[in-house]
């Protein structure tokens, strides 16, 4: 057992590593081939911490563990969203300038909406990963195009700051080595976590739904937790919120999307009874924020977002071991 867990957080730190490399390269090789950074960095700053949580996916879904699939997407959302922002708000308040995410933030409910369609039947088919693959193509198209304007326009204050974070003057050469380690590393990383949680999860008396929605979802959203605590400490508040929007987005979308396509299956109910409502929840209050008049997190609202999250992880271990 005591191996089962020290495999588990090796796979999870193999994983961000991974991800971290991959990602890297090709924004390196993005930009050697004129590839317009706002788009990189529109890129890297939603998918690029996801891909921890899409290999995990990927993964379990070939072993046929859907339960695993969604509860790494749906935990991961709650992850970033409550905990944290909470836990960044209460180190020091974020105060949001960027219009992007003004109109990126309802964009973001209405996608959680969708999923709720997806979900409801317990059941993640092929014909639902098309619907969200598709839902997030269009996103995608729609925020670059606006971004775009705005950039040229405006200078959005997120958009500068995503276009900051590419890589410069990395020669192709180590460019392609980076993305050959991330490649090689990620499908290694994901095959220890998968088969190291399901251990634990057996041997805890934990559901793969639930360790998935606790251990996992928080181990795979240790590259969203630098990329808040970078831009805490640079003040780049509205890189904070947009990355957290981002990721959430990918998570839902790509995440249960792609395993929906290669391996559909059924999962338990209350993913969709009890966990997709605490997202949908904790999504509004994101939206609200963005959108709201003061538009600043404030320490007693981070506070508010940890307690969420604590009680929320109370409740999963009640209906776990009462």
């Amino acid at each position: 057992m005591l191996i089962a867990i020290v495999m588990l957080f090796i796979g999870l730190i193999l994983l961000v590593y991974g991800a971290d490399r991959l990602v890297f390269g090709a924004m390196a090789i993005a930009n050697t081939l004129n590839v317009p950074r706002l788009a990189v960095g529109i890129m890297v700053t939603g998918v690029g911490t996801s891909l921890p949580e899409l290999a995990f996916s990927v993964t379990a879904g070939l072993n046929g563990k859907t339960n695993m699939v969604v509860g790494n997407a749906i935990g991961s959302n709650i992850t970033n969203t409550l905990l944290i922002l909470g836990c960044v708000a209460i180190i020091r308040p974020l105060s949001l300038h960027s219009k992007r995410l003004k109109r990126e933030a309802p964009l973001l409910f209405l996608i959680m909406l969708l999923v709720g369609f997806v979900l409801y039947d317990n059941q993640l088919s092929r014909s639902d990963g098309i619907i969200l693959l598709v839902a997030f193509i269009s996103f995608m198209a729609l925020v670059f195009k606006m971004s775009k304007r705005n950039f040229l326009r405006e200078m959005d204050s997120l958009s500068v700051s995503q276009e900051a974070e590419t890589p410069k003057e990395i020669s192709q050469t180590v460019a392609f080595l980076w993305i050959l380690i991330g490649v090689l590393v990620l499908p290694i990383a994901a095959k220890i976590t998968v088969d190291n949680a399901t251990v634990v999860a057996r041997y805890l008396g934990l559901s793969e739904l639930m360790i998935s929605l606790t251990i996992i979802a928080i181990g795979t959203s240790l590259p969203e937790l630098a990329t808040a605590i970078t831009g805490m400490y640079k003040h780049e508040d509205d890189m904070v919120l947009g990355n957290v929007i981002g990721s959430n987005i990918f998570n839902i979308l790509v995440v249960m999307g792609i395993p929906a396509l290669i391996s559909p299956g059924s999962f338990f109910s209350e993913a969709f009874r009890r966990d997709y409502w605490i997202m949908l929840a904790a999504s509004l209050l994101l939206t609200l924020l963005c959108v709201g008049h003061s538009r600043r997190l404030t320490r007693p609202m981070g506070i508010v977002l940890l307690a969420g999250f604590t009680l929320y992880i109370g409740v999963l271990m009640y209906s776990t071991y009462a």
